[in-house]
This record gives structure tokens, sequence and C-alpha cells, in this order.
């Protein structure tokens, strides 16, 4: 890998974060403006609510993407720092995501297995509980919305609990993200060489 690679990693890793922000504070907005449109079902509420809704779409498929793909760069960037650990496939890290039920654990285990192999650095109590933290408040909001279109549809507290979580996971993934870019980013750094300095 060249040396530019570690720095090419560390702008996707920014964007992904940036992204990820952006869609979480969007998704606020939009369960608001949807909750009021489901209360007070008028033509300005479905405008709102609407609105809200294609800005959130149009912000949350570019954060898939770019969390994929720096993913995605993650498991290779592993995988040549650790040729003898065991990384998910390519294709399994990114097809996880989009199996039913299996998606509810496999892309956590993905993550785990990645940012073991990316260092020595890793720290197994600490870093492991992190990831597990952000998947736990992932699923958690994932959940909470199901509950709440069945049980109490508008209703404030799932309102407020949903998107509690729903910020805390924003939260928690960009430190996962930030946590193995700078494991990776470390451990390319210590593998590879200063470019010579011009003689003077």
């Amino acid at each position: 890998m060249t040396s530019t690679a570690p720095r090419t990693h560390l702008l996707l890793a920014r964007s992904a974060q940036a992204a990820t922000a952006a869609a979480a504070v969007a998704d606020v907005f939009r369960a608001v403006s949807v909750r009021d449109h489901h209360l007070h079902r008028t033509d300005d509420s479905l405008g709102r609510s609407g609105f809200a809704s294609s800005v959130f779409l149009y912000l949350m498929t570019p954060t898939v993407v770019l969390f994929l793909v720096w993913l995605s760069r993650s498991r290779r960037n592993a995988q040549e720092l650790s040729p003898e650990a065991s990384v998910p496939s390519r294709g399994w890290t990114i097809g996880a995501w989009f199996v039913p039920v299996v998606n509810l654990v496999a892309p956590r285990l993905c993550v785990l297995a990645i940012g073991r192999a990316s260092s020595a650095s890793w720290a197994e109590k600490r870093d492991t509980t992190l990831v597990n933290l952000w998947w736990a408040a992932w699923v958690a909001h994932a959940v909470s919305l199901l509950v709440a279109d069945r049980v109490s549809p508008g209703s404030m507290a799932f309102l407020v609990v949903a998107e509690t979580l729903m910020i805390a996971a924003a939260v928690l993934l960009v430190l996962v993200v930030e946590r193995v870019t700078a494991l990776q980013s470390a451990a390319f750094g210590a593998a590879v060489p200063l470019a010579p300095q011009p003689r003077t």
C-alpha cells in the first residue's frame, strides 16, 4: 500500500463522520414533522413532513454509501496489516448489512474483526465496549421505531426515546470510525518509511 493510502482513508473517514452527524440531525427534524402531520393532518403539515423526509433521505443515502466504502477500505487495510487475522470477505462486509435477521448481528462482528486486525493496540475491553454500545443503540433505535408504530403512533415519549437512541448511535459510530481509522493510520505510519529528504 502506498503512503497516500492512510491520508485517503482519513479523508473518507471524515466524510463518513460528517455525513453521519448531518443525517442524525435531519432524522430528528423528520421525526418531529412526521409526528406533527400524524396528529394534525393538514396540507401544510403534509408538505413539511414530506420535505423533512426527503432531506433525510438525501442525506442518509450518501451516509450509507460513505460508511460502507469506509468499512470496505478498513477491511482491506486490516487484512494488509494483519494477513493472518480472520477478517470477513469484502462481499460479506457489505452484504451482511442487507440480509434480514442476520443484519442484527453480523455487521457488529465484522466491525469487531476489522478493529482487532487493525492493530495490536486494539484494547479488547474498551474498544469492544465502544462497538457494542454503538450497535446496541442502533438496534434499540430500530426496535423502538417498530414498537412505536404498532403501539402508539405519534407518541412524544416514543419519539424522544427513538431520536435519543439515534443521536447516541450516530455519536458512537463517529467514535468507532475515529478509533479504527486512528489505529490503522498509526500502524501504517509505523510500517511505511519516511520519504528521503532532499540533500542540501
